[in-house]
């Protein structure tokens, strides 16, 4: 949950990594810092907590220069949001940046302890230091026993001999100001690329932190160790034998300017039309669908698949219960959805002919990583991710993709990525549907409605004043809860969670036919509720909740089709949203939720597009 840039380089690269840190700012972090080996050889650091533009003036202010270091954006997990325990962490000539977490990390630390090493931080990270020093310290030792030369270790060794010692997850660089000339990266369960030009190879744990001049990227691969120099890059698996891995074009650095928002997140979710139009190209003829881009093979599994399991997290965990709905309804086809967290931990029962589905916003999710690879060897037709991130690991990974297209989302609340989801998800339901004897009049009802949809969302969005003054009105409350039936019952969970994520107020999404069953006790004036009503086959069915929420003094807040006949009641507040299909309507009903939790956020002074505690890419369990 944290951001890396390193840099080896035959000219200053400060810059390099301070740009590469505020490109990474997006990811979610608490504190950054910087080490560099300066032009006398001496390892010169600098931490702050809070923003990268604090290190940033801290840094020019010392005048630091160096043609390698490294830099890193931390979330506080082992150890307080402090100073000290800002990474990169040092010992002696050693400096270390460290995304994941080291498990045995306590273990570790008596162990140093005993052998004489002061930890400085709470953190996790600071035994790989102490671990790679200590290595050296041994070899040298070792020579002088022998009588023999007293050559240093190399780092790339040292650090070898580190790796059998650490369990857990991690995507480490390490430097010595003993042989500035190199940096060494090891790849186990946190992303890392290298990216190169003609003077200069850079480590990052996300490629927009690499500088633009780096056109070709490298992904390492689980295992991977690295050793670079300013005009080298040698690789080794997690065997320890010599690798190649393919150079890949960098991805274009998208145009990142908030423009006329006052946020990223509002950005986005002013976007999601025309993501939603770039998702769906390609994919949509006048009347038929179009996902020929899987290839012979998925279309073989697709017509193999009795059974589809969705494997997610977060805000994809949403997008994966809503198209459970759709698989059974519209393809005739049994569907499962898990978090990946509780997926990988028990021990599932794989049903025939069952097709994995992986939803990832990254694709770097370690938890939706780690489910991924268990299924492997589970007995799975084959692996889908669906995915915002066509360079990701989940997507490498998986024996098929598809590309959501909705471009890069810097909020740390996803929009415009879960949008797409959706549509991409319903777009595979009506060709699973097609397989399994959908008629061609019922795929072309979705096509038709898939067509109008970018200018149903945009109709959507001009109700954002309507939505702003429902704001107003639920600024003073300190909870909330959302109720929807059916297929949107997954939606007002989303749209809880995004009212947690934003305004930080506690809220819980039921489906309303289990109010009687607990929920109905939390009924007061004091608790708003927010309601789905949209115009389906249940709406008599929610009409009858929404009389019972009333009888029991609830404050109700409606998002209601505009052709319902909505009862009058003091205690009773609605928005008239447009009439839309119903298949149509999970994903419409998604941005007055949006619209709403941001508003509330706004008017609450909280930090909309870095929520505190929050990252983008969870690449920690």
């Amino acid at each position: 949950m944290c951001g890396i840039i390193a840099a080896v380089a035959q000219r200053d690269v400060v810059g390099w990594l301070l740009a590469g840190l505020a490109r990474l700012e997006y990811r979610g972090y608490d504190s950054a810092g910087l080490a560099i080996v300066d032009s006398q050889g001496k390892l010169q650091r600098i931490r702050r907590v809070g923003k990268v533009q604090t290190l940033t003036a801290a840094v020019q202010q010392a005048g630091l220069q160096g043609h390698c270091g490294m830099a890193h954006t931390r979330w506080a997990t082992h150890g307080p949001l402090t100073e000290v325990n800002a990474h990169p962490h040092l010992s002696q000539s050693i400096a270390v940046v460290h995304n994941g977490i080291i498990e045995n990390h306590q273990i570790l630390r008596g162990q140093l302890q005993q052998r004489g090493y002061r930890f400085t931080s709470a953190t996790d990270s600071e035994v790989i230091a102490h671990l790679v020093h200590w290595e050296q310290q041994q070899h040298l030792a070792q020579q002088a026993e022998g009588g023999g030369s007293t050559a240093p270790l190399k780092l790339r060794t040292a650090v070898q001999r580190v790796i059998p010692q650490l369990q857990g997850s991690y995507g480490i660089v390490v430097l010595d100001s003993q042989d500035p000339t190199c940096l060494v990266a090891v790849r186990c369960g946190s992303p890392l690329v290298i990216g190169c030009s003609e003077t200069a190879h850079c480590i990052a744990s996300d490629q927009f932190a690499l500088p633009a001049v780096m056109r070709q990227v490298i992904f390492l691969q689980e295992g991977d160790l690295a050793e670079i120099t300013d005009q080298q890059l040698t690789l080794w698996d997690h065997r320890g034998q010599p690798v190649v891995r393919p150079w890949v074009e960098a991805a274009v650095e998208e145009h990142l300017s908030k423009g006329a928002y006052q946020h990223y997140m509002q950005k986005e979710l002013y976007e999601q039309p025309s993501a939603i139009r770039r998702t769906l190209a390609g994919r949509l003829t006048a009347d038929r669908i179009d996902l020929s881009e899987l290839g012979e093979r998925a279309e073989h599994c697709l017509q193999q698949a009795q059974h589809v399991q969705i494997v997610a997290c977060g805000t994809a965990y949403h997008a994966g219960l809503v198209a459970r709905y759709w698989f059974e309804a519209v393809a005739k086809i049994p569907c499962d959805v898990e978090i990946a967290s509780e997926f990988r931990y028990r021990q599932p029962m794989v049903r025939q002919n069952s097709l994995l589905i992986v939803l990832s916003q990254s694709g770097e999710t370690a938890d939706t990583l780690a489910a991924l690879r268990l299924s492997q060897s589970m007995g799975y037709l084959g692996s889908l991710a669906l995915c915002n991130n066509a360079g990701s690991t989940l997507v490498r990974e998986s024996d098929f993709s598809l590309i959501t297209h909705a471009g890069r989302e810097i909020g740390v609340a996803s929009t415009k990525a879960f949008t797409t989801q959706l549509v991409l998800l319903l777009l595979l339901v009506a060709r699973l549907g097609r397989l399994r004897g959908m008629t061609l009049q019922q795929e072309q009802a979705v096509v038709v409605a898939l067509h109008t949809l970018p200018e149903r969302m945009e109709q959507l969005l001009q109700l954002d004043k309507a939505v702003e003054a429902l704001a107003t009105q639920l600024v003073p409350d300190r909870h909330m809860m959302f109720v929807g039936r059916g297929v949107h019952y997954p939606v007002a969970m989303e749209g809880a969670l995004k009212l947690k994520e934003l305004a930080y107020l506690p809220a819980e999404a039921y489906a309303a036919g289990e109010l009687k069953h607990g929920p109905l006790a939390l009924i007061d004036a004091q608790m708003p509720v927010i309601v789905l009503a949209p115009c389906d086959e249940l709406s008599e069915k929610l009409q009858s909740n929404i009389e019972e929420l009333c009888a029991r003094g609830g404050r109700l807040y409606l998002l209601a089709d505009e052709r319902l006949a909505i009862m009058e009641h003091p205690a009773l507040t609605w928005i008239a949203l447009p009439a839309m299909e119903p298949l149509m309507s999970p994903i419409l009903y998604t941005v007055p939720l949006q619209l709403l939790a941001y508003y509330i956020a706004l008017m609450k002074g909280a930090d909309i597009d870095q929520p505190r505690h929050l990252a983008k890419s969870v690449t920690v369990e």
